[in-house]
């Protein structure tokens, strides 16, 4: 088979981080139905095991692990064990991540720290442990989860913004060291996306006004609504695809138009 069809083969494995809810359970999902064996991965075992769960009933693969992935050690234990198993590890989605709401001045040492260790660390973390082991097959996909903020300026987010602008260099510089190598890596920046983190956040701090700020959250988006998680995991699964065997090094923008008019609010 050549290298640049690894992906399209039966017996091919993805692991997903964050894969326990919201978009990492969508592309969980969308993979898992592309013929994958999905490695669910997240730090609430239970979520874990219920994405899994979920995909083995409708008989298709996966298994779950519970990881964190700031943890450089965990990462890397979770690597050399699938390949001790005899796991041929083709595709990383760095999903997992964290969201922080506040300026420079309002944004504590400890509450940036917590960003960067998930946003930042966590996908270091993730590409570090992997690559040696597609090296080692051949080649693989990487798949890095950025966002709007990665691109354009929003308010109060500063920690956030800091955050996935990371993951947009990481993976342009990713992308160059390892093209030759026939690993490609890209990510998606998207924009709002409908998932249940948005109603908790919601609940927690607009209590009894849900629905008129969860409207104009959505009609930030020029499109008038927010993206599903669905619409983000059937781009992972084409960036993460065969078709896509010439893109790497790309940020792909899912936003409903957010970034071609800055002046929108």
């Amino acid at each position: 088979m050549p290298d640049s069809d690894k992906t399209t083969a039966a017996g091919t494995t993805a692991v997903v981080t964050g894969a326990g809810s919201g978009i990492g359970e969508a592309i969980a999902h969308r993979l898992a139905r592309a013929g994958h064996h999905v490695v669910v991965c997240d730090i609430n075992a239970d979520a874990a095991e219920a994405t899994a769960d979920a995909i083995c009933t409708a008989g298709l693969r996966a298994t779950p692990r519970t990881v964190d992935v700031a943890s450089d050690v965990a990462m890397d234990d979770l690597m050399s064990g699938l390949a001790a198993n005899g796991t041929t590890i083709d595709i990383l989605v760095n999903n997992a991540g964290v969201s922080s709401v506040g300026t420079v001045e309002t944004t504590s040492a400890a509450e940036l720290r917590r960003v960067l260790a998930v946003n930042v660390e966590g996908v270091a973390n993730g590409m570090r442990a992997v690559i040696p082991h597609m090296l080692e097959n051949g080649g693989g996909v990487i798949l890095n989860m950025a966002s709007i903020a990665s691109l354009i300026g929003i308010k109060d987010r500063f920690a956030y913004s800091a955050s996935k602008g990371a993951v947009l260099t990481m993976t342009y510089s990713v992308a160059i060291d390892y093209a030759d190598k026939n690993i490609r890596c890209n990510c998606i920046c998207p924009a709002r996306i409908h998932t249940p983190f948005v109603d908790g956040y919601l609940r927690e701090n607009y209590p009894g006004h849900e629905q008129e700020v969860f409207d104009k959250l959505s009609a930030y988006q020029p499109i008038g609504r927010m993206g599903a998680p669905d619409e983000v995991a059937g781009l992972a699964a084409f960036l993460c695809g065969p078709d896509a065997a010439f893109i790497t090094g790309a940020a792909y923008r899912l936003d409903g138009g957010v970034t071609v008019m800055p002046g929108f609010e």
